[in-house]
């Protein structure tokens, strides 16, 4: 006589346990994994979790500055501080002239956008404050500072990053201007190192 169907079985109290815990560990395992991926890049900090100043892109200033100067109609400087660039670009300015820009990250992960045109400051402020959508509204003066030898006039816009402009005694004119998350400790390194910098001569003719 042939069997009939088997009589479903509860599982063991020991079978049950291996195969949750075997998939509580497959669960867990991309978890693992992500934490260990995220913990190269990321430090404990006590307001959470802070960007590796390292970590990111890394530009040689000098090389792409010197590929700029070779179409610039302005002499563009290379200062020499403890910062990591990460990225370098050109563009034109509103109302005329063109824009060198440097990024720097800061040991402390802070950003700093250093520009250096021969646009006049109205284009240049316009033009800054547009593309990095730092605050709302057009940044207003907010005093002067002094630092590396120059004069700085510092304009603000609601809620946004200062913006630091000074003029470059010469011809061509040249306008040199310093933004981004960065304290006036860094500012500061950056203005210093600009009377030392390299000048790169722009093309002629």
């Amino acid at each position: 006589m042939p069997a009939g169907p088997r009589a479903m079985r509860k599982p063991g109290r020991g079978e049950t346990g291996m195969r949750d815990l075997l998939g509580a560990l497959l669960l867990l395992l991309p978890v693992g994994l992500l934490i260990v991926s995220v913990g190269g890049s990321c430090s404990f900090a006590p307001d959470g979790p802070a960007e590796d100043p390292n970590s990111g892109p890394t530009v040689n200033v000098a090389e792409r500055l010197t590929e700029y100067a070779s179409a610039s109609r302005f002499p563009l400087r290379v200062p020499d501080v403890p910062f990591r660039a990460n990225s370098t670009d050109r563009g034109p300015v509103q109302g005329g002239g063109t824009a060198v820009r440097v990024g720097y990250i800061t040991p402390d992960a802070d950003y700093l956008a250093f520009v250096q045109t021969d646009g006049s400051t109205e284009g240049v402020l316009a033009t800054e404050s547009g593309a990095a959508g730092r605050g709302s509204g057009a940044p207003t003066p907010a005093g002067t500072t002094s630092a590396g030898g120059l004069t700085w006039e510092i304009f603000r816009s609601p809620g946004g990053e200062p913006f630091r402009v000074a003029t470059l005694p010469g011809n061509p004119q040249v306008r040199l201007l310093v933004t981004g998350s960065a304290d006036e400790a860094a500012f500061g390194t950056l203005a210093d190192a600009l009377p030392k910098a390299r000048v790169l001569p722009g093309r002629t003719g």
